[in-house]
């Protein structure tokens, strides 16, 4: 009789380290799928939490930061002001990224044309635009400062202008000027 009262709660012990055992195989199967995501986002936790850099390298190759000009908050059609500079180059001259980061967007939109957005530390958003063509990004990716995110033209509504890259920097608190940060030795007056 005491046997009997027994095997019940044995038979429920069996039953749940069988599910426990199912679960952890389970687990183990699905580990190789589950790490990528996991570890973008640690690096993307890890990203946002470093500071914002204090100067950046000037995203088009081949252009120094002497031959930039401030286009920034320069009126523009409906009343909207620049939220941005406009970066000007050889067509097809490679446009790259200023910040190592995580590429967040690669499409188009009315006023860019063919964009590309990277968000890079402190949580800033990297927008390229204007992109005559894209150099094999797509969402998702890790990247260094420096990889190659399209190529400099005249899309969206940058047809019938010099080819340029558009190039802005969005934080919590909206647009920032990023002519300060390609050109901080130029700006202090350094030769």
């Amino acid at each position: 009789m005491a046997a009997s009262r027994l095997v019940p709660p044995l038979l429920a012990l069996v039953r749940r380290l069988a599910w426990l055992a199912l679960w952890i195989g389970l687990g183990c199967l699905a580990w190789p799928w589950l790490q990528p995501p996991l570890e973008r986002a640690i690096y993307a936790a890890r990203l946002s939490a470093r500071p914002a850099p204090a100067a950046l390298p000037v995203p088009v190759a081949g252009v120094g930061p002497r031959a930039l000009r401030d286009t920034w908050h320069g009126a523009r059609a409906g009343g909207r002001k620049h939220e941005g500079i406009d970066i000007f180059a050889p067509r097809g001259r490679e446009v790259v990224s200023a910040t190592e980061g995580i590429v967040t967007r690669v499409g188009t939109n009315q006023l860019g044309g063919n964009v590309v957005w990277v968000m890079g530390p402190g949580r800033q958003m990297h927008y390229y635009a204007h992109l005559d063509r894209y150099a094999g990004v797509r969402a998702g990716d890790s990247i260094a400062a420096g990889t190659v995110l399209g190529y400099v033209g005249t899309t969206g509504n940058a047809r019938g202008t010099p080819p340029h890259l558009h190039y802005g920097i969005y934080t919590a608190g909206g647009a920032i000027n990023p002519y300060p940060l390609l050109t901080p030795t130029v700006a202090a007056g350094a030769h």
